[in-house]
């Protein structure tokens, strides 16, 4: 039988390094929160059955926010968040108390600034904490070590061969990285190993990777952001179109906004015809048909609904496929309403749906010159383009 294995991802800090108003672990990086990415390398190189974030208290409405932006997979490998202490130290210990009434066999410990964990990297880290009992990823120091001193006076030049640069996840046994955090009786013990060598453990290292990069200066988020959006590499681009006849009615739904009128558009949902055409424009991207295989206009279910969710579903497929929507480009065609007046809060509302910046979604529109059903007035047609990265197949 597989060992029961959970894990606590630390999201805690402040990342005072990086500078800023907002924690680094929640800074976007290749669109996404930084924090997202962590999330999904880990929960796709392993099927955890309890995978927790420790955050800090202040950043409940931070994390909510990243979390919306998850794969459906890796949101759901989520248990409920724990609040953090003022050190690294006490935040890992409420994230080890909350795992205890379910005891897992072996806990892992990663740091939420490191987004390349990789399944390789995962199962060393399981098989060493089974062989050892404690065990951190390391990798070899390639560049010459100085100990210098106050004022920057060379004191000593260790031997590299002996010296490793540690990484996360760090593994355990749980219950023996539990009483060793219990008992802790420093608080300035910078990571788990030292907190199991404090209380009498021996701590081995395994194999590291020199991919295991943690994000700690503003340089390292960008490189990390060069290097996701480098692994999101073929770019794909979909068109959609969709065309709604107007009926009696008091507003019409476009791009998620309700735009007063004196008529409504006609549809076995709310009719948008906006989102409907992003939403095939993905599909179309991803190589997935369109709406209606998705959502089949038989099934009563989908009658009134709120066309958000097509959007929604489309931009969660492109996360599950681990792409990016890096691009949303809309056309409206009629008459009338006018759409000028209702453009920001269009192009806020599909950037919500989506999960992107409104940097990335454009709104336009125009008219047919009088033309064909729009220029009639008899209905609205929209023409929507979406670009998006996936990882090569």
């Amino acid at each position: 039988m597989p060992p029961r294995v959970s894990l606590i991802i630390v999201a805690a800090g402040r990342g005072a390094r990086i500078g800023g108003a907002i924690p680094k672990q929640y800074l976007s990086c290749a669109g996404r929160p930084l924090i997202c990415h962590t999330i999904e390398a880990l929960t796709r190189a392993h099927e955890f059955p309890a995978a927790t974030v420790v955050i800090h208290p202040d950043d409940r409405d931070l994390y909510d926010a990243a979390v919306a932006r998850l794969s459906s997979d890796a949101a759901r490998a989520l248990a409920t968040p724990v609040f953090g202490g003022a050190t690294r130290q006490h935040s890992v210990r409420n994230g080890l108390e909350s795992l205890a009434d379910a005891m897992p066999e072996i806990v892992l410990i990663h740091d939420g600034a490191r987004p390349f964990a990789s399944r390789e990297l995962i199962a060393r880290a399981i098989e060493a904490a089974l062989l050892h009992g404690a065990a951190v990823p390391a990798t070899p120091m390639t560049d010459t070590v100085k100990q210098v001193d106050s004022e920057g006076r060379i004191v000593a030049s260790p031997e590299r061969a002996s010296l490793r640069a540690v990484q996360t996840p760090q593994a355990f046994r749980f219950d023996l990285i539990l009483e060793a955090h219990r008992k802790a009786a420093r608080a300035d013990l910078t990571d788990d190993a030292a907190v199991a060598e404090a209380a009498g453990h021996s701590v081995f290292v395994f194999d590291g990777d020199f991919n295991n990069t943690k994000v700690t200066t503003m340089l390292d988020l960008r490189e990390a952001e060069a290097r996701l959006s480098q692994d999101a590499s073929e770019v794909r681009v979909g068109q959609g179109f969709d065309v709604h006849a107007f009926a009696p009615g008091d507003g019409v739904w476009l791009g998620g906004v309700l735009i007063p009128h004196d008529k409504k558009l006609e549809g076995h949902s709310d009719a948008d015809v906006a989102l409907h055409a992003i939403a095939d424009a993905i599909y179309g991207a991803l190589g997935e048909g369109d709406i209606g295989a998705h959502f089949p206009p038989s099934d009563a279910r989908w009658r009134g609904a709120d066309s958000a969710l097509f959007l929604a579903h489309a931009a969660e497929r492109v996360r599950a496929r681990g792409g990016v929507i890096a691009n949303i480009d809309v056309t409206l065609i009629c008459e009338s309403p006018k759409i000028g007046p209702h453009r920001e809060a269009m192009r806020a509302r599909i950037a919500e749906i989506a999960g992107i910046a409104i940097g990335r979604t454009g709104v336009k529109a125009t008219t047919s010159e009088g033309l064909g059903f729009t220029g009639r007035r008899e209905g609205i047609a929209c023409l929507a383009m979406a670009t998006i990265r996936l990882p090569p197949d």
